[in-house]
């Protein structure tokens, strides 16, 4: 398992003990079973980037504090150069970079995110969120699964939708590139 999961999974162990919840309560608050809570916890699973944003706003820290483990210090604006974001290995077939990862009291979460072609013709994993997304398409083709419904998504294509409804995206005829912007 990567080092990076690892860490991660220890700082949510750490910011649960703190904040004086056990693995149960937080696991039912987040809608998912304290079995696969432990599994987070423990480093044995994969953590979804949807499911660790949802700990940060329950608790009140910033993303970057659990993905890093540092707290973020700008205030004024944060300029990242073409591949300088902050990489985020949380689901092992797509590749995240956080773009305003050392922003501090962020209104929204920005990632680009790299997704590979696709082995299979099966729906991917779905997750679900808090709050709405904006998905902008960069480069390539990618279907775009959001209740029940597959979208079609091309290069300037864009999708506004609620995240608590399940969805999850997979790359057709190659690799695809989007930004996401998830809002609080």
């Amino acid at each position: 398992m990567l080092e990076q999961v690892k860490q991660i999974a220890e700082r949510l162990k750490g910011i649960r003990d703190i904040q004086g919840s056990s693995a149960s309560e937080l696991a039912e608050g987040c809608g998912i079973s304290t079995e696969l809570y432990e599994r987070y916890e423990s480093g044995e699973a994969d953590i979804p980037v949807s499911f660790l944003y949802e700990v940060a706003n329950k608790f009140g820290i910033e993303l970057t504090e659990l993905l890093s483990g540092d707290a973020p210090k700008l205030k004024v604006y944060q300029l990242v150069r073409d591949g300088q974001g902050l990489d985020v290995e949380r689901r092992k077939q797509f590749k995240y970079q956080s773009l305003a990862f050392n922003f501090q009291h962020k209104k929204a979460e920005i990632f680009t995110v790299q997704i590979p072609p696709s082995s299979s013709q099966a729906e991917p994993d779905l997750n679900t969120h808090s709050g709405h997304e904006f998905d902008y398409v960069l480069e390539g083709t990618m279907k775009l699964f959001i209740d029940g419904k597959e979208l079609l998504l091309n290069a300037g294509d864009s999708l506004y939708f609620d995240a608590s409804y399940a969805h999850g995206m997979q790359a057709v005829g190659g690799s695809a590139k989007f930004l996401a912007i998830i809002f609080k």
